[in-house]
């Protein structure tokens, strides 16, 4: 299991476009993924769960990937959160 710790430095914080970005992503592995934040943990291939976080802007964001293509997952992932989503 490979974990990070992931911020969130998009303004507006993960809304539904950028809960379905990472849905998006993560469905394309087979490893399974979970967020963690104030010790809520939920499924990162479920759209709901992921706009239940209420990650807003500067939340720091655990996950957790295991499975066969777990580094792949994880830096797919991690990309999202750099490039801020591609959100101006």
């Amino acid at each position: 299991m490979l974990t990070e710790t992931l911020t969130v430095k998009t303004r507006a914080g993960i809304h539904a476009r950028p809960a379905s970005q990472i849905v998006k992503t993560a469905q394309q592995f087979k490893s399974d993924i979970f967020f963690v934040k104030d010790n809520m943990k939920i499924n990162g291939k479920s759209i709901m769960g992921v706009i239940t976080l209420g990650a807003t802007y500067n939340s720091q964001l655990e996950v957790e990937c295991s499975g066969p293509d777990e580094e792949a997952m994880i830096t797919a992932i991690k990309s999202l959160f750099d490039n801020h989503f591609e959100e101006v």
